[in-house]
Parts: structure tokens; sequence; C-alpha cells
């Protein structure tokens, strides 16, 4: 049975609950607002998630804030908590000072309810140093990032670009849909705005989500960025295509509408948990002819499907580091230890999604990282153990120049029999 409405649930209680969970580990921030908002009306789900959001987007200034205030004098894990939750809605989002304070006092334990009054009251006081002092904060505080993941790329794009970078990330991402060839829509509404060189792409002005348009598979949510992958593998009507780490769906219903479905499409996910909303997304994008299996593409390919298809994508499981604007928490899960790991699970995954590419066939590599180990650096080492590959075209999508998240996407090919026979002699 579905959970019961909870009316008077409090957003900003719901929030505070988030965030504890979040801190625990093992859990995006995007899932716990997801199930913490059911039962909630518009405007409460749009509280909650500005609030949980705007406090991960925003922590290492809002810590700096907080710290300040208290004169680094430590503060315990759950009046950090409401503190932190009241400094974002005060400094962030900009809301009325009387009743942030009125509010998380309320939600407060007893015995730290002096404390949260006094601080966020004082915070208050001070709005206007808060807004002098940024430009003079390190760029790790200043963006909130990781001071690593900062200093690897004012080493590789230097301090403009890699502030215009930061700042990019500091900002709510767009909503962006992909229309679907395959259920087209009767008319495109007027506060949709074109994305300029996408065609099928438009951006969400302020009216919500199309939640009609959604259900009946006539669009898709996704970001710009994850074009080019779709663009360089090119699928063409009559190729088998495999799309190997397909879950929840969107590029391969990409696929789908860019053949007009005319194209045999395998959609393939690791986790079988994972397969039931694939297969839905599929079917609500008109694709019932799609097949959908479970294979984990860190094991060898399946003997029936090597040297099988036509066209080959591999989406790998990566960093995140080009939507830490959209997946706001990425950024504090992610290490340099974690990111070596990666690069290993995406190389082997690669090689084993190569034994499925026919001779002469195309496989395109992409991630929504920008880190070049997990792109370029990935590629090159396949080449290297593959030199009978030839790489045709790549891409590296970066968030502040694309006005959309970041994206890598690398077009590969393999020489057909032929080729290759009379390069070896």
């Amino acid at each position: 049975m579905p959970a019961a409405p909870r009316h008077h649930a409090n957003p900003r209680q719901l929030a505070l609950q988030c965030l504890q969970r979040w801190e625990e580990g093992g859990i995006f921030a995007e899932t716990l607002i997801q199930k913490s908002a059911q039962g909630l009306n518009s405007a409460d789900r749009a509280l909650l998630q500005a609030i949980v959001l705007g406090t991960l987007r925003h922590l290492r200034r809002l810590e700096h804030i907080l710290h300040t205030l208290r004169g680094r004098r430590p503060t315990q894990a759950e009046p950090r908590r409401l503190l932190l939750c009241g400094l974002c809605q005060l400094i962030v989002l900009h809301m009325p000072g009387y009743a942030v304070v009125n509010e998380m006092v309320n939600l407060a334990p007893p015995r730290v309810r002096g404390l949260v009054n006094g601080v966020l009251r004082q915070a208050i006081r001070r709005a206007a140093e808060w807004e002098a002092e940024l430009g003079q904060l390190p760029p790790g505080v200043r963006y909130s990032m990781p001071d690593w993941l900062v200093e690897r790329w004012l080493a590789r794009w230097g301090e403009p670009e890699c502030c215009a970078l930061l700042e990019s990330m500091s900002r709510p991402a767009a909503v962006c849909v992909r229309t679907n060839t395959l259920k087209p829509l009767p008319a495109i509404p007027a506060d949709w705005l074109p994305v300029p060189g996408a065609p099928g792409w438009y951006k969400l002005t302020g009216s919500g989500l199309p939640l009609e348009a959604i259900h009946a598979g006539q669009v898709y949510v996704a970001d710009p960025s994850t074009r080019y992958s779709l663009e360089l593998l090119a699928p063409r009507a009559g190729e088998r295509v495999l799309d190997t780490c397909a879950a929840p769906g969107g590029k391969s219903a990409g696929i789908l509408s860019a053949t007009r479905g005319e194209c045999s499409l395998l959609a393939t996910d690791a986790e079988a948990h994972r397969l039931p909303t694939l297969r839905e997304n599929l079917l609500r994008a008109g694709a019932a002819q799609a097949r959908v299996e479970q294979h984990d593409w860190t094991h060898p390919c399946p003997e029936a499907w090597r040297g099988a298809f036509d066209a080959v994508l591999v989406d790998a499981p990566c960093s995140n580091s080009g939507v830490f604007g959209r997946r706001v928490d990425a950024r504090w899960r992610l290490t340099p230890k974690e990111l070596k790991k990666l690069c290993r699970t995406q190389l082997t995954i690669l090689q084993h999604a190569l034994q499925a590419l026919r001779p002469g066939g195309r496989l395109v590599y992409s991630t929504c990282s920008i880190e070049e180990e997990e792109d370029r650096g990935i590629v090159q080492e396949l080449l290297n153990r593959h030199p009978e590959l030839e790489l045709e075209r790549e891409i590296l999508a970066l968030p502040h120049r694309e006005q959309a998240d970041g994206a890598y996407a690398a077009l590969l090919r393999l020489p057909s029999r032929q080729a290759t026979s009379t390069h070896s002699s």
C-alpha cells in the first residue's frame, strides 16, 4: 500500500533528517529527498529540496561562517545540522530572518535552543560581512569544493577558467528534456527554450516538470551534455546496438528515438534491482522490442554476444565530477583513492565490452566526468592494449563552457577483418 500522505510534515524537519542520513553515508541526497518528499505538497517539496541541496552545495562556505560565529568552538552534530540548515536559508536562500530563526529554534531540542537562536540572530546582523568577504575566500571555501579537486583543476586549466568552472557548479542545474520521435508532442510549449545546437532538446523555464508528457513517454528528462555520446554513436536503422550500462534507460531511449525504433537494441545493467525501471522507461518510450538483460561488464562478454554488435555504448560508472552542479553531494564522497579504483573498473568494462563489437563496428566510451584519468587516460590505455583500434573523435564538454553538465565521449572503431589482415601483411 502507498504511504499515507503526511499533510503536517515539516519540510525543515525532514531536511534535517535527510542531512543526518546523508552524513551516515551510503545514500545519495537525491534519493533521500525523493523518499522524504512523499506526501508533501509542491511548495513543501520544493523547500525540502532547496534546503538539503543548498546546504550540501554550499557546505564549506556555511561551515566557514559557522566557525566564525562560534569563535572556532566545536559544535556537536545535532546543533551543527540545525545551524547549517538555518544558515543555508539565511545566506543562500535569502529567506526572511525572523521566520527562519523561529522555525529552527522550534525544531531544536530545549538544551540547544539558546545556542541556535543566538548564532542565527548574529548571522542576520552580520549578513553584509558574509557578502563582502566572499571574493576574498580561498576557492575551495568560496565555491564549496574539496581542496584536492580545486588544486587539480587549477593546475590543468589555470585560475580564471577553474573559477568559472567552480562558479558554474555552485548554481542549481537547469532542467532540460529531450523529445521522442517515437511519441512526438502535438506542440512544444511556448515557455520551453530550445537548447542551441541540440535539436529536440529544450530547457524548462518555471512551469515545472511536464509530468503528463514524461509519463506518456513523449519526453525524457536529461541534460543536453548526454547527447554527445549518442551523436558519436550515430545509431542507424537495421543495426544491432548494445548499451552496456543502460539503467535507468535515458541513452537507450535516445538510441531508439534516433533510429525511430528501427534498430535491434540490447540494454544491459549490472544490478538486477535496476532492470524493472529500465524496462519500464523503455516501454514508456515506445520501445517494446528492446531486450533488457542483466550482465556485469566487469566480467567477460557472454559467448553469444561476442562480435555480434554494430555499435556499442559504454556509459561507464564514474566520479560524476562533470555533474557536481546537479549531484551536489558527489563532491564530498569522491577521494583520490576512489578515483583510481573507478579507473580500473572503467578499463575492465571497456575491454570486455569491446569483445561484443563486430569487425568494422564502432564503440563509444562516455562518462559524466571531466577528470583526464577517467576520460582520455582510459581511452589511451585501451589503444595501447589494442593498437588495432582507431580513435576517430572525442569530445570534452565543460559545464561553464556548455552552460550544462560536463561530459566526455570518444568514438573508437574496430577495423574490418580485411583491413586488419592487410595491415598485418
